[in-house]
Order: structure tokens, then C-alpha cells, then sequence
């Protein structure tokens, strides 16, 4: 399975962050970005790539070993910011510490499993909103320029929630045979296990 770690905002916190994400998908030029699901939105802890089998229940047990050692906390979505100009997101404020310190727990339960989370970059707060097409799609519909998205975003703050679940993330790719026959590009998500915070 091809899994991540994950806090997975609430159903009032992403209906308010898509109200302002639906007018960023009407600015010009919108459509030279490939923009992601609703319902895939997500805060990733800590992401595991391809994880074996056998490797899965270990992993279930050190994850909810890590949400059990954890208290709930509040969030918000709030402002913007991109990658390298190839990814606009969406931040978190409130208490992101507790945040990252679930994330480092996250990572340390995948390597007491035997599973490596992907550590390429420091952790950073995001919910990515879209990417850039390829540079074959860019050269048909136009390079794009993050900046209007990124200064429309930048006042966004959402009402705050608490986190109270750690998720254990399935992605699947779109043609895949697991998907069951799903088209089209990108991933579909599917939480395989939540753990509540602190129990």
C-alpha cells in the first residue's frame, strides 16, 4: 500500500477554505494549474511511499501508540504558500507545534515498524490546493504564475478545531486496478485507520 500520516481537517473547516478556493479557480489563468480534490485535503505528517504488508499491523500498532501519547490540540487553516513555485498550499496556525511534534512522533512509530518516512524536507505545515501541470501541459495552456493565488490566500483564516484523530492514509493512484477502475489523473485517498488523541 502506498500510505501517509495524516491530520485530516474537518467537514466545516474545508467547506470554508473551498468557498475561497472556488474563487481562486475563477482568477485568470486558473486553469494552467491541476487542482487537487476536496475531499483529499489533508495535513501530512509523515509520508511512507510503498509499505509492505506484513509491515502494516506493526505500523497500526506504533501509530496508535504514538496518537495515545499525544493531547488534542486546536488549528486553523490560515494564509498561503508554495513550493518552489510548483505548489500553492494552504498554512495552519493555532497551535502548530503540537503539530509537528505528532508529526515527529508519526515518524518515529513508521521506523520502530521498519518503515523510513520520506524526510526530503523539513516538515512544514501545508494543505496543498494545486500544483503546476508539466512542462508538455504548461506549453499548451500557458505558464502559471502562483503570485494573484498566493496574495488572494494570504488573509484567509478559517474558524479553528481541534485535532483529536492521527490517520493512517491510503493513496491510491487514479487507473490504477486498485482504484476500481477509476480515470483520470492524480490519487484517490482512503483513512485505512484513525486513532483518537491521548487515549
Amino acid at each position: 500500500m502506498r500510505l501517509f500520516v495524516a491530520v485530516l481537517p474537518p467537514p466545516q473547516a474545508m467547506a470554508e477554505l473551498a468557498r475561497t478556493v472556488d474563487r481562486l479557480e475563477k482568477l485568470p489563468g486558473a486553469e494552467a494549474l491541476r487542482w487537487t480534490g476536496r475531499p483529499g485535503w489533508h495535513f501530512t505528517l509523515a509520508f511512507l511511499g510503498e509499505v509492505e504488508e506484513e509491515r502494516i499491523p506493526p505500523l497500526q500498532r506504533a501509530l496508535a501508540h504514538a496518537a495515545a501519547g499525544a493531547t488534542p490540540f486546536s488549528l486553523a487553516l490560515h494564509g498561503s504558500g508554495h513550493f518552489a513555485g510548483r505548489a500553492l498550499w494552504a498554512g495552519a496556525s493555532g497551535d502548530t507545534v503540537a503539530l509537528r511534534r505528532l508529526a515527529a512522533a508519526a515518524g518515529d512509530a513508521a521506523r520502530e515498524a521498519g518503515v523510513e518516512p520520506d524526510t526530503g524536507l523539513p516538515f512544514r505545515p501545508h494543505l496543498t490546493l494545486a500544483r503546476t501541470r508539466s512542462r508538455r501541459e504548461e506549453a499548451r495552456a500557458g505558464d502559471a504564475d502562483l503570485g494573484p493565488y498566493l496574495a488572494a490566500l494570504a488573509p484567509f483564516t478559517g474558524t479553528p478545531w481541534t485535532v483529536s484523530e492521527l490517520a493512517l492514509v491510503r493513496s491510491n493512484l487514479r487507473g490504477d486496478p486498485a482504484t476500481h477502475g477509476a480515470s483520470g489523473s492524480g490519487s484517490r485517498y482512503e483513512t485505512v485507520t484513525a486513532w483518537p488523541l491521548g487515549r
